[in-house]
């Protein structure tokens, strides 16, 4: 889009000391010039309301909120567990008590693949990165004297996504709490697991079944729910350079909303809750300019393909889930 910045060691401005000569990249290789002039959006034929516009308004490229994150704080997560699920309560409680306004369960490798901590398999891995659940009776001690009425829960859990969530359904409704009434997002990102994490238990098409029968459970039972987040980090972190991180996630979350649509599901039902989890590297403006371009694709996606008329928010690829890479 721009011409490469090349410095006239003669000019005078520099006194002598003219600007590196070689190549600035972002972290994904893109050049960057020295400085960015107001014509260079005249070169590139910017229009205001068409490139960029307000926030809050279709196609969201600059948020979702018309305040941005003035009017609604987002919410305040730790990744954590580890060990035991007795562990990871107290660890839990402890983050609660200290301002934390969300849970964000980590599981440990083994729960990921679906096995049980006694299982020949899974040894020397209970616990490690993350806590092991095999039965309702861990969640319950995971979870022992947590408000789910209140709490907004995230999981981090693929492959048994819907026994894990069942778990934490079940543990709600056995303290009196409606499935209506609970609040969080399941990861359920199976195909990022075929691309990047490799953490899938059964083949593609089987895969895709369950996911799309958590979609459909989610749109009849839980409107609170996110019942899937597509996540743009796992890929990242693979190797993927910002764009082609954007490029995997929505192809995936085109995917999702496709075999959705095919259960027989209406888009205005379901894709309001559909959320997006970017990785967030460390060069800055770069990160911006993919959050920007993930809102603005997402939304026209959503309007010209397939029709959606709603505005939410989680609609229109929410860039609220972050993590800053290592």
């Amino acid at each position: 889009m721009y011409d490469r910045f090349v410095p006239d060691p003669h000019d005078p401005r520099y006194k002598g000391h003219p600007p590196n000569e070689r190549e600035f990249t972002t972290v994904s290789g893109e050049p960057v010039n020295l400085y960015y002039a107001p014509d260079d959006l005249e070169r590139v034929g910017f229009e205001y309301a068409r490139d960029l516009g307000d926030p809050g308004q279709f196609p969201f490229t600059r948020s979702v909120h018309e305040t941005l994150y003035r009017g609604k704080l987002w919410t305040m997560r730790m990744f954590a567990g580890f060990g035991s699920a007795e562990e990871t309560n107290a660890r839990f409680r402890f983050l609660l008590d200290h301002g934390e306004t969300g849970l964000s369960i980590a599981y440990d490798l083994p729960t990921l693949y679906g096995r049980d901590t006694d299982d020949p398999m899974a040894h020397g891995e209970f616990g490690k990165c993350g806590v092991a659940v095999c039965s309702l009776a861990d969640m319950e001690a995971l979870l022992d004297q947590i408000p789910l009425d209140v709490v907004t829960t995230s999981m981090t859990i693929n492959g048994p996504a819907a026994a894990i969530w069942a778990m934490y359904i079940a543990c709600a409704e056995k303290r009196g709490v409606s499935r209506a009434r609970l609040r969080g997002t399941l990861q359920n990102d199976i195909l990022k697991e075929f691309t990047a994490q490799n953490e899938y238990i059964f083949p593609p098409v089987p895969s895709m079944k369950l996911v799309t029968d958590t979609i459909e459970f989610a749109t009849r039972e839980m409107p609170l729910w996110n019942s899937i987040s597509i996540s743009g980090y796992h890929i990242r972190e693979a190797g993927a350079t910002a764009t082609e991180e954007l490029a995997f996630t929505l192809a995936d979350g085109i995917g999702y909303v496709e075999a959705a649509l095919a259960r027989g599901l209406d888009i205005d039902e379901f894709a309001p809750r559909l959320s997006f989890f970017f990785n967030c590297h460390n060069d800055f403006f770069e990160e911006i300019a993919k959050f920007r371009a993930a809102r603005r694709i997402w939304a026209r996606v959503m309007r010209e393909r397939f029709g959606a008329t709603t505005n939410a928010p989680a609609g229109c690829a929410s860039t609220r889930k972050l993590r800053a890479a290592r």
